[in-house]
């Protein structure tokens, strides 16, 4: 059973640790997502987390109830992450592309913690801030309460499908990535055209896409279909939003 956390003042480590580490969530977090970039998820345990640290495993338990708390932990960081050094410009498109971009390239700085992440909801102070600030920034747009719920939804879940999608591609070993890739560039480059026409005529583009995520582009088509959205709802005058 995992032991009561306490507050945060003291959780914190008065000594060193072994590895010269005074010990705080934060040194642990960051300890994770570096044992998560060598190990992958399956390298996240509490046994680790003590060796890397040069701490008893079990003193995780006196900041995180246990390695799912930490995960949680984990997938806050990477949300405040984001939007360090981001300043809103007061152009809603703008500023959600912006704010989508540096999400999707937080996640992805960090794959195998993406992967792992992604799907979850923190509870914690910078998930409850990035909602706020996102809604904030739909409804000063003009949108009315029901599109601009519906739009945040869409929204974030658009970059975090995109983050696991390419955050478990980047987790893969070096040597399969690049055979993956080198086998769409074979494959897609020797169709004929009397079998695959439109494929045949295109096909230096796909394999130039091959080497970049599609989330900028879906990102684009989501807010310009946005920005449609919020023309048509001015002409209607809906003022649900539905």
């Amino acid at each position: 059973m995992a032991k009561q956390m306490v507050s945060d003042s003291p959780r914190r480590r008065r000594r060193p640790t072994k590895q010269g580490v005074v010990l705080s969530e934060q040194t642990i977090i960051e300890t994770a997502l570096r044992l998560l970039r060598h190990h992958g998820s399956a390298g996240l345990s509490a046994r680790r987390l003590g060796a890397a640290l040069g701490a008893d495993p079990s003193t995780l338990y006196r900041y995180f109830h246990g390695i799912d708390d930490l995960t949680l932990a984990i997938a806050d960081e990477l949300i405040g992450r984001s939007f360090h050094g981001w300043e809103p410009t007061g152009d809603w498109w703008r500023d959600l592309y912006a704010l989508g971009i540096r999400s999707h390239a937080a996640y992805l700085d960090h794959p195998q913690a993406a992967v792992l992440s992604a799907s979850r909801v923190s509870g914690r102070a910078s998930e409850q801030a990035a909602v706020d600030t996102i809604l904030g920034i739909l409804r000063e747009a003009g949108f009315p309460d029901g599109a601009a719920v519906r739009l945040y939804r869409a929204f974030v879940d658009q970059m975090l499908a995109f983050a696991a999608l390419d955050g478990a591609e980047l987790a893969l070993p070096d040597d399969v990535r690049e055979s993956d890739r080198e086998l769409w560039r074979s494959s897609y480059t020797q169709l004929p055209a009397e079998t695959h026409p439109h494929i045949a005529a295109t096909a230096g583009l796909l394999v130039g896409l091959a080497d970049r995520s599609a989330y900028p582009d879906a990102l684009e088509l989501f807010l310009d279909g946005a920005r449609a959205l919020l023309q048509r709802l001015e002409t209607t005058r809906d003022p649900a939003g539905t």
